[in-house]
């Protein structure tokens, strides 16, 4: 019988998906209830512990294959040590205060870069510390070479982000508090931005690894724009200022399904957002 993964004993998962909520709410000006669950649920608990195993894990890149086995089978023996019955009282009550603040389906679907190799990860460990025999030797296997095998991929830009290097090496309470400041400088940076473009901002995060959803939300905001600008357009009088709008409706074109969706893109919505607030700000001036 297959071993299954779920999501909501996935620590890693869990993590990651609060971490993009804390940003969205930023985004949104609210106080995000997400932050209250990180300090409390992965700091100073088994629930932290288990998550630092999952990058303990993942930090690794490049690695010889005995190396990566080695490092495999000490993360696993780590996980043994760890109190069972806490950490799924922990899982437990997190799930529960997350369903006070949030819509679990909703959370869930947001898809996660990392999501393979933490499902991975998730079941190995499960397996692992079980009490009950293995039903599926087979899927374990596979699991347990396809993990050695990202392990032995070489590191993306290694040795460039010295930050990032330095901000990963912090313990998880100067983590977070980390992140919470950096989150408030970018609330700073971007309090000039309006309600419509800070809402793009967050559909861009919350969104940024569903391709489909990204496009179809770049399509819907586009059509508005251009039948807002279109409506503006019309009451403008000024002549050279009506010619240069009417250029930009004409690029104002959804994406085909041949079209892929691309940042820049969504920072042209930005910049048409913005123009949308001028001309209407122009016409409360009544020119």
């Amino acid at each position: 019988m297959k071993i299954n993964h779920s999501k909501y004993r996935n620590t890693g998962i869990l993590f990651e998906l609060l971490i993009r909520k804390v940003t969205s709410d930023t985004l949104s000006g609210n106080d995000s209830p997400a932050v209250k669950l990180l300090k409390k649920y992965f700091v100073n608990s088994e629930l932290g512990k288990e998550y630092k195993l999952y990058e303990t894990l993942f930090k690794n890149k490049n690695l010889t294959e005995s190396k990566a086995n080695i490092v495999l089978t000490t993360v696993l023996e780590a996980s043994s040590k760890l109190n069972k019955k806490s950490l799924k009282r922990e899982k437990y009550n997190l799930i529960k205060e997350i369903k006070e603040h949030y819509n679990l389906n909703d959370l869930f679907k947001v898809k996660l870069e990392n999501y393979k190799p933490y499902a991975s990860f998730c079941i190995l460990m499960e397996s692992h510390n079980s009490d009950k025999p293995n039903p599926q030797p087979s899927q374990l296997v596979d699991i347990k070479l396809n993990l050695l095998e990202q392990l032995s991929q070489p590191k993306v830009q290694e040795g460039k982000d010295e930050l990032l290097s330095e901000y990963q090496g912090y313990d998880r309470d100067l983590k977070i508090l980390t992140y919470k400041i950096l989150l408030e400088k970018f609330n700073s940076k971007y309090s000039s931005l309006n309600k419509d473009q800070k809402r793009i901002l967050k559909e861009y995060i919350e969104s940024i690894d569903s391709t489909s959803q990204l496009k179809d939300f770049y399509n819907r905001e586009i059509n508005t724009i251009r039948r807002k600008l279109t409506e503006n357009i019309k009451s403008i009088k000024e002549p050279a200022i009506k010619i240069k709008l009417n250029e930009v409706v004409k690029v104002l074109t959804e994406l085909d399904k041949k079209q892929t969706i691309k940042n820049d893109n969504f920072v042209n919505l930005l910049q048409y957002h913005s123009l949308l607030d001028e001309t209407t700000k122009l016409l409360s001036n009544g020119k």
